[in-house]
């Protein structure tokens, strides 16, 4: 038997989990989910014979070590900041670590000590960053095999609501975690157009919007994502001088986000004491300049809008300019904003979430200028099996299957832009209806 520990069982291990589930008995797998939540665990394993829920304190050394001493391959769901300690004791032990996340300069100093260890340390193995890499280096991979030069890539991914479940004016319901949505884009978003480095500012990351079209979902609105740059060298596109990757929302998401931004309520820098004792209202004008009417016309006046604007209307619908008191304490303004949206943009028991992802590759071939267009489309079954779950849980569910059965003979820390992984796991993704629709224009 081989054993597999799944650490952190919320919302995105939820596919990742069944399909590892499905798959034990056929393939000789132990599966331990270990979360800080037992509860959520034991739902997570639905007494499945091959498989052992348990409370999980990554923080507790002890408990840490002893179970990660156990497995074969790690699976890691937890925050980003939290893999350090979990991969430094699979290098310690010697045991394969999966995650989704972004490989950090932490985990990419461990590279030379994983090879000596002969383990794999695969990182952004998810959907953004994961399938949005595989699905680019084969398209990429291919060009070049042709003798194509590659002169732009596009690439844009939205985590969004399905359009039978979007009955709100933003567009939007919260699929994957909240604080990641409401501090996107902090920072300045860099990459390169037509030879010269683009550099978009915070204040402006929500005007400077690009529109995104997908056949049979319409138009998206498409933001800058923070690093475009970094990836030119991973994806053997160094030279290239056009390289942007973003992230989409429904039309008219960016500029009424914007309108928090510009105000300051995404600031998450400082925190207001007595937040409890204000209303939502009182935030607002607390961030407004003085003048005379009602909330409602000095906020549209501040955004240079009128009172009946869409904005404006996105605005109004959420509650905030309402007297209803705020229901947390000494908060961020960033915080305040977050507990109001979770509860405005939470998924109904009916509704279905949607995945959009979609490569855009100019090239010149034989003299010619060509481009390929690659689209991806996933819709949620539930809330617990959402689209977000399927598309993050699944590619490490199946580069764990890969590695587990020696089919994976890369080591060290790696992402997923190399043939070994890229192709089985897109292949069979494609046989879980997680496909690419591909147009050559």
């Amino acid at each position: 038997m081989k054993n597999i520990l799944v650490i952190g069982a919320g919302r995105s291990a939820s596919s990742l989990i069944r399909y590892l589930l499905e798959h034990s008995s056929a393939e000789g797998w132990k599966i331990k989910v270990a979360d800080v939540s037992i509860e959520l665990a034991r739902q997570k394993t639905v007494q499945h014979a091959n498989a052992i829920a348990i409370g999980f304190d990554v923080n507790n050394v002890e408990q840490r070590q002893a179970e990660i001493k156990q497995a074969n391959v790690v699976v890691s769901m937890l925050p980003a900041s939290m893999h350090l300690i979990v991969a430094t004791d699979c290098l310690q032990f010697g045991k394969h670590l999966i995650t989704a996340s972004y490989v950090s300069k932490d985990i990419a100093a461990l590279d030379a000590d994983a090879k000596k260890k002969g383990i794999l340390f695969l990182n952004e193995m998810g959907l953004d960053p994961g399938i949005d890499h595989m699905s680019a280096m084969q398209i990429i991979d291919r060009i070049k095999a042709s003798g194509g030069e590659l002169t732009a890539f596009r690439s844009y991914c939205g985590g969004l609501v399905a359009p039978e479940s979007n009955d709100n004016p933003w567009g939007y319901k919260f699929t994957w975690n909240p604080r990641n949505v409401v501090l996107a884009g902090q920072g300045t978003a860099q990459y390169i157009e037509d030879g010269q480095y683009k550099y978009i500012p915070y204040n402006r990351l929500f005007t400077q919007i690009e529109n995104v079209s997908v056949e049979g979902y319409g138009e998206f609105d498409a933001y800058a994502n923070r690093d475009s740059l970094s990836y030119r060298q991973p994806y053997g596109l160094e030279s290239i001088p056009t390289m942007l990757r973003g992230t989409l929302r429904m039309k008219g998401y960016c500029n009424a986000w914007n309108a928090f931004v510009q105000l300051g309520l995404t600031d998450d820098t400082y925190k207001i004491a007595d937040s409890n004792k204000m209303t939502y209202a009182q935030l607002v004008e607390a961030y407004l300049p003085n003048g005379n009417g009602s909330i409602v016309h000095r906020l549209s006046t501040f955004l240079n809008e009128t009172e009946g604007s869409e904005l404006m209307k996105k605005i109004i619908w959420l509650g905030i300019l309402e007297n209803e008191k705020i229901k947390i304490s000494n908060s961020s303004p960033a915080e305040i904003l977050q507990e109001l949206l979770e509860r405005k943009w939470k998924l109904k028991e009916n509704d279905k979430d949607m995945i959009v992802m979609q490569h855009k590759f100019n090239y010149k071939l034989n003299s010619e200028e060509k481009m390929i267009t690659s689209s991806l489309v996933v819709k949620g079954h539930d809330q617990i099996y959402t689209a977000m779950a399927q598309t993050v849980g699944l590619p490490m569910a199946i580069a764990t299957k890969l590695l587990l059965n020696n089919r994976v003979k890369s080591r060290g820390v790696v992402i997923p832009t190399v043939k070994e992984i890229y192709e089985p796991v897109l292949k069979e993704l494609e046989g879980l209806g997680i496909k690419f629709n591909e147009k050559l224009v």
